[in-house]
């Protein structure tokens, strides 16, 4: 394991054992620090060749950028790490960007800093706040989520209940991810696995013991934090 490996069994860092974090959506950000620009651009991953091949996409976008440095972070538990000060002084770059990532508790994400050179040294410290700086404002950029896990479950009314249902429902706090229109209206509602025992006895009170809760696949629903 070379000085740019981040692994989280070597960090002491004790990840959250709740909801995944991870980034809303992808994009980019740019800060300025002493006429140096640097451009921070973040997107979701699922593997580390594609944390490289986004990195090396950031690469071909601005050659004539004198660095591109890069962290990303892999894993449900973000048990794999990886940084790069891609030829900035060690540990003023990579280093300071995945622990920006760690802070956060964000997994399965890359974030990859362009510098801009301005002709103007910025030191050691002024390096680590840069970069560290820069995907922060990111992240503030994009947003964050929390994949939560979730159980899929499907209840059938006729017309005259379905619009009261819901309105319940959503009044409830419950995520409703479909609605079928056929002979009778079919709900399918995400409902978080630690809660489908309280969403049957919940349904059958809003329902006067009409519906019936019918759980399925087990997913996960994001939520903006």
């Amino acid at each position: 394991m070379d000085r740019e490996d981040r692994r989280a069994a070597a960090s002491g860092i004790t990840w959250r054992r709740g909801p995944m974090r991870t980034i809303k959506r992808p994009g980019e950000h740019e800060l300025e620090v002493k006429k140096s620009r640097f451009l921070c651009a973040l997107a979701r991953v699922a593997s580390e060749a594609e944390a490289r091949e986004f990195i090396q996409q950031r690469r071909r976008l601005h050659h004539d950028a004198r660095h591109h440095c890069s962290a990303f972070v892999l894993g449900d538990a973000g048990e794999f790490q990886k940084s790069s000060d891609d030829g900035e002084p060690a540990g003023t770059a990579g280093v300071p960007m995945l622990e920006v990532l760690r802070r956060n508790e964000i997994t399965n994400s890359v974030a990859v800093v362009t510098r801009y050179f301005g002709g103007v040294l910025l030191g050691a410290g002024g390096l680590v706040r840069a970069y560290g700086g820069a995907v922060s404002a990111a992240l503030d950029h994009v947003g964050l989520v929390e994949r939560r896990p979730v159980r899929a479950v499907d209840t059938t009314v006729d017309y005259l209940l379905a619009g009261k249902l819901d309105n319940d429902l959503r009044s409830a706090g419950y995520q409703v991810a479909d609605t079928d229109y056929q002979d009778a209206v079919r709900f399918r509602i995400n409902v978080p696995e630690s809660e489908v025992d309280a969403f049957r006895t919940w349904l059958a009170e809003a329902t006067g013991g009409v519906a019936e809760a019918e759980p399925g696949e087990l997913g996960y629903a994001e939520v903006d934090i």
